[in-house]
């Protein structure tokens, strides 16, 4: 695990709000940034059409609709998803962190881990399958202990 000179950022998300949180004193937790998906309440007719578009039958005069391939509030926590992973890949680049851990539900969890690159992937400590972006930072210990390492001198 990470030494007294490691620098450990745990990234808690899901598909709409993030936030790194890192090791304090008294086995303790605190956010130094956050991030919120600017989508995260629009409704679907706001995220894109607002009904499914119409097909006519070759045969007849009937119409049906078209579903769309995609839904409008999954696409937009991908790409929010994705969007995060590229902030750890950036942040990885410039060595603000030694160690990353990933806490997020399970389909979170799997799309942000597939969005690291190699350096990022290089670094990442654990992950934890967890939704705990709703946690207080005072409340984290609990669920991170395995994670907490004493903050660099």
């Amino acid at each position: 695990m990470a030494g007294s000179r490691t620098r450990t950022w745990i990234l808690v998300a899901d598909g709409e709000h993030a936030r790194v949180v890192v090791p304090a004193p008294q086995r303790q937790f605190r956010t130094i940034n956050s991030l919120d998906s600017a989508t995260a309440h629009q409704r679907s007719a706001d995220l894109g059409t607002d009904r499914p578009g119409r097909s006519f039958e070759s045969a007849s005069p009937l119409r049906h609709a078209i579903q769309p391939k995609t839904d409008p509030h999954r696409a937009a926590k991908e790409g929010f998803e994705h969007y995060i992973a590229e902030q750890m890949n950036a942040a990885a680049a410039e060595g603000q962190y030694d160690c990353l851990v990933l806490v997020a539900p399970a389909h979170a969890l799997h799309d942000l881990r597939a969005a690291l690159d190699g350096l990022a992937e290089s670094r990442l400590d654990g992950t934890l399958t967890k939704d705990l972006v709703k946690v207080p930072d005072a409340d984290l210990a609990e669920h991170l202990e395995a994670f907490w390492s004493p903050p660099p001198e």
